[in-house]
């Protein structure tokens, strides 16, 4: 019988057998910002997505793929269900908390290393320096462990959780999200925006 995570699962990581097949076929849906994914994501998992968020599934961790499918329905579909509005992040915490908590045990030990990938971005989301430093340990390891077929791939998402530190570092926000969440921007803020790949 299949368990209640698994449709979920199937459609954020596809068929592919290999950490680049993955990437090569669901990375519009990862990092796309398409309204028409939005729309799949709100029709197919807006439900679970409440849910996970009034803590009706929190028994989904007990398990490595359901504890990344609950990271999932916390950190990543609100981003897109409720995108530019402050619930995008509705589920940060509690899936920092998730993370946190499996982390260094079975649970990571059970995904692969493209599946961990979105485990440490649930970290790389933190507004919190000493979590940043924690993601970017984290893809450094998975760099470690890339076949060097993959290795690229790895260093890509890597370089991405340093580039996230290092605006924390900067400013200890994201400034990017301070218009949604109605928070003034400083002048450095508003000239860091302007420049060109300050927006992940």
């Amino acid at each position: 019988m299949s368990k209640p995570w698994q449709p979920l699962l199937d459609w954020w990581f596809g068929t592919g057998t290999t950490a680049a097949e993955v990437a090569a076929t669901r990375s519009k849906l990862w990092f796309g910002k398409q309204d028409g994914q939005d729309a799949e994501a709100r029709e197919r998992f807006g439900e679970l997505v409440e849910r996970a968020l009034e803590g009706k599934l929190d028994g989904w961790a007990d398990s490595p793929q359901g504890w990344l499918a609950l990271v999932l329905l916390l950190d990543q579909l609100p981003r897109m269900i409720f995108r530019d509005s402050p619930r995008a992040f509705a589920g940060d915490g509690r899936a920092r908390q998730l993370v946190l908590e499996g982390v260094g045990g079975e649970k990571e030990e059970g995904l692969t290393p493209i599946q961990r990938v979105f485990v440490y971005l649930a970290l790389e989301h933190a507004e919190d320096l000493l979590l940043q430093d924690e993601a970017v340990r984290r893809f450094t390891q998975l760099v470690s462990i890339a076949s060097p077929a993959e290795r690229a791939l790895f260093a890509d998402y890597l370089d991405f959780a340093e580039r996230h530190q290092w605006v924390i570092d900067r400013f200890s926000r994201f400034p990017h999200r301070n218009a949604v969440l109605g928070r003034p921007s400083t002048p450095e803020e508003l000239a860091f925006m302007q420049e060109p790949g300050s927006r992940f």
